[in-house]
This record gives C-alpha cells, sequence and structure tokens, in this order.
C-alpha cells in the first residue's frame, strides 16, 4: 500500500450526510483501505515533554528544541524529519516567549501549510482543507466563547498579517504506539470524509512510521490507517466510529450531537440495537431481580463511579479497591455481565489490580470483563482486541497459562485485522503469543510427566 493512494475509495453525495466515501471494489478483513500521511498534527499540551513531537511515540528519555524550548524528539533523526512542519512554529513561540494551546498550534500549523502548498499537498488528496465542513453556527455559547479567545491566542501567534483563513475539519486523535494514551490530535482531509456509523466496517489506527533505518531513504512516514474490519462489498459506504459504541445509543447520541453537531441515525441507535444487554439484569435460575433492586444498584453504581474516578486520579488504590469490591458485591445476582455499569466497574479494578500485582484476582475481574465485550462489540473491534489482550497478559501473570495463551490468541486474531502485522502492537503481541505457546508446552509436559510418574508400580528396588 503506498500511502496517499486512494484507489479503493471514492467520493460520493450520500444524501442527509452529505459527502461521504465508498468502495469502489471489494474489500477484504484487514485490508488497507487507503493510508493518509496527517495534513498537521500536534502533541497534546498536558504530553508536550513526553511524546515526541515528530512520531508521537510515548518515550521516557527526550531531547527539547534548543531554540523554541517546547518541542521534544525522540533524537536528531525525528527532529531533522519535522523540521519543515516545526520551523516557523518554533519562531512564533520565541516570538511570543510561550507555546499556546494544541487547538492555536493546530491551526497555525495547518494555515503555514496552506500558505506554502495551498490546500492540497498530493494528487490522491480529494479536497482542499479549506472545503472541509465547518460547525460553528453550530457552537453552543460556552464553546463558542472558548473559540474567540483561541481567536484572540491566535492573532497574537500568527506571523502572516491578517488575510483571513478558514479551518473547517473533524481533528483525529493521535494515540502512542501502544494504543494506551490518546496523545495529539491532527488533520487528515480524507480521513475527514469518512462519515459515522456505532456499528461501522471501517477502523482508523494511526502508524507513527520509521525513522530509523540509516538510509533516509528507507524511512516512513506517520500516517493513519483506514482497515476494513469486514468484507465491504463493492459500492458500500465506507464509516467509521467516532464515539466507543459501550454506551447506550441515547448517550452516543447525545455525545456525537455535542461533539460533532449531528443526529446519528444508524441502525443501531435507530433501533436500539444491544441497549436492552447494555441495561440487563441478572438472572438466576429462570428467575430476575425486582425493578426497583436494578434500579437501586444502578444508581449505586453510578454513585460509585464519580468517587472511583477521584480515587484513581489521587492515587488512592487502597479506597478504590475497597470501593469496587462493596460495588462489586451489590451488583453480584442484580446486574448481567453485559450490563455496562457491572463492566466499567470491571474495567478499572483489573486495571487497578494488575498495577498492585493481585493477578489471580485481576484476572477473574478482566475475564468477566473480556466477556461482558464480546458479547456487546463488533468481533473486530479494536477496543475488544485490546480488552481481550489485556486479560490474556494478566491471565498469563497470575500463572493460568492455558487461558492467558487462549486469549491472547484471539487477540492477536483481532488486532490482526485492525492493526496490521507490522504495528508495535501487534509485534508486541505476537512476541507474547510465542512465549506463552513455549511455556504451555512446557507445562502439558510436565503435567503427563508428573502423571507417568503416579502410575509407575513400586518395586522392592525402589523401598
Amino acid at each position: 500500500m503506498t500511502v496517499g493512494n486512494i484507489e479503493s475509495a471514492a467520493l460520493f453525495d450520500t444524501g442527509k450526510k452529505g459527502r461521504g466515501l465508498r468502495a469502489i471494489r471489494e474489500l477484504s478483513a484487514g485490508e488497507i483501505v487507503f493510508a493518509e500521511p496527517s495534513f498537521s498534527a500536534v502533541v497534546f499540551d498536558s504530553l508536550a515533554s513526553q511524546v515526541c513531537h515528530s512520531c508521537f511515540r510515548h518515550q521516557a528519555k527526550l531531547h527539547r528544541c534548543a531554540q523554541c524550548k517546547f518541542a521534544h524528539y525522540c533524537d536528531r533523526t525525528c527532529q531533522t524529519a519535522c523540521w519543515d512542519e516545526h520551523k516557523q512554529e518554533c519562531g512564533a513561540i520565541k516570538k511570543i516567549g510561550k507555546a499556546p494551546n494544541e487547538h492555536v498550534r493546530l491551526a497555525a500549523r495547518v494555515l503555514w501549510r496552506i500558505q506554502k502548498k495551498t490546500g492540497i499537498v498530493s494528487d490522491s488528496q480529494l479536497i482542499p482543507v479549506d472545503q472541509l465542513e465547518d460547525h460553528i453556527s453550530d457552537l453552543l455559547e460556552e464553546d463558542f466563547k472558548k473559540l474567540q479567545t483561541n481567536v484572540h491566542n491566535f492573532q497574537e501567534y500568527w506571523s502572516h498579517g491578517r488575510k483571513q483563513h478558514s479551518i473547517k475539519c473533524n481533528g483525529f486523535t493521535l494515540s502512542d504506539q501502544r494504543g494506551l494514551q490518546a496523545v495529539g490530535v491532527g488533520l487528515f482531509p480524507n480521513l475527514c470524509l469518512v462519515n459515522h456509523d456505532c456499528w461501522p466496517n471501517c477502523t482508523v489506527i494511526l502508524n507513527h512510521g520509521n525513522q530509523s533505518a540509516l538510509c533516509s531513504a528507507l524511512h516512513s512516514q506517520r500516517r493513519i490507517e483506514l482497515r476494513a474490519l469486514e468484507k465491504i462489498p463493492e459500492g458500500e459506504e465506507l464509516t467509521v466510529s467516532y464515539v466507543d459504541f459501550l454506551n447506550l445509543s441515547a448517550d452516543r447520541q447525545k455525545k456525537l450531537k455535542e461533539d460533532f453537531h449531528f443526529e446519528c441515525i444508524c441502525a443501531h441507535c435507530s433501533q436500539h440495537i444491544k441497549d436492552d444487554l447494555m441495561t440487563a439484569a441478572a438472572e438466576s435460575g429462570g428467575s430476575k431481580p425486582s425493578a426497583e433492586d436494578v434500579d437501586e444498584v444502578t444508581a449505586f453504581s453510578k454513585a460509585c463511579l464519580v468517587e472511583i474516578e477521584k480515587f484513581r486520579l489521587q492515587g488512592n488504590f487502597h479506597e478504590l479497591m475497597k470501593l469496587c469490591h462493596e460495588c462489586m458485591g451489590k451488583q453480584d445476582n442484580i446486574l448481567a455481565d453485559t450490563n455496562l455499569y457491572r463492566l466499567r466497574v470491571l474495567s478499572v479494578a483489573s486495571e487497578v489490580l494488575s498495577y498492585l500485582q493481585s493477578f489471580s484476582e485481576a484476572a477473574e475481574c478482566s475475564h468477566k470483563m473480556a466477556d461482558g465485550y464480546m458479547k456487546l462489540y463488533h468481533p473486530n473491534n479494536p477496543q475488544l482486541g485490546m480488552a481481550i489482550m489485556r486479560a490474556g497478559v494478566t491471565h498469563w501473570h497470575a500463572g493460568q497459562i492455558e487461558v492467558g495463551h487462549s486469549m491472547i490468541c484471539k487477540a492477536y486474531s483481532i488486532l490482526l485485522v485492525t492493526h496490521g502485522p507490522n504495528h508495535a502492537i501487534t509485534r508486541d503481541l505476537e512476541s507474547m503469543r510465542s512465549q506463552t505457546e513455549i511455556e504451555l508446552k512446557m507445562y502439558q509436559y510436565r503435567t503427563m510427566e508428573d502423571a507417568a510418574l503416579k502410575k509407575q508400580p513400586v518395586t522392592s528396588s525402589s523401598l
């Protein structure tokens, strides 16, 4: 797949949703529909000194730009690769004495690039940046005031007069190399044309590129990859999800309206598909708890999750786990294993217990969580793959090698589709899969050996 090649998709008018992209040939699960380098991208303010501003990898030791003292890089190679993008930003930061927020920095990078190359940077870019859709008229008063503040700060930062520009886009959140943390935001013009669906047929991942080769000709760009989650027939619209599916349809619709300014009318929202599972009560012996008990435990769970988040931010893991245990105890036999509030508590508990190295209990929580996720998520959802990977690793650390290996293999099969074989996450998982396979064979051999020794008859020579 050549970066920027978009031969598998075409722009079309969807009707109610406006412009969109559709497949112009049949696509297979895991296939890259297109790969696109960022038009511009920036690291979040809060992580400016922890994440490389070129490849967006989270690193322990980074080298700071000697000029602006704001941008950080893995090494000289990453800094050189990013200089064309950082050069004017560097001078602007030195001029005003500090770096503005990520929204202003991204807007400036976009406009500097427009000024240099207009709004189209390659033949495969389907539409100029300034023709992307805006939602300024849809902003709430509070959001509009924030925009005005950003515009004021931008005017101090921008060093090219008062010429009017308009930036109209949905930014794409960029994750670190392990896919565990959002570290920045970028503009990808072709990706902006892919519409939302709560049950999409594609997913987007960030490929951080490779700057480590000795020959610069072998370096690869930071880019997003749009990957097919399933077989997509020719002519079908390509979609991604802008929000996590693990929310009730009404809550997803509310978030999409607030953040992206449209009413979601996808099948899963219109028909409230899987809402019943996400709010389900437990069944035991064919009977269910009363509606009053379910409402009471649900309300308690909501309140607990607020307090749990406070304890998590404080690093008070003792009180956090105390509250998790109390909440999970109340949820037993009341909330089903697919209930959102049960899954959210299990997710926090498994993560914290792993951090505290209580692996046996963490494995139990993560297994319940993964079982619930598999009943709710698309079978090739990347978040499902990551959750099963986490559960598999936890079982491995708990000494439950058979279950751990099985879950790691399951996660690997999902992430091969969502991330591809060359992504850092998939490569790590392949190493874990190989290691657990070796350990499992050794365990099975020892088990067979022990069983054989127990069957040996006692002889006089052995007495």
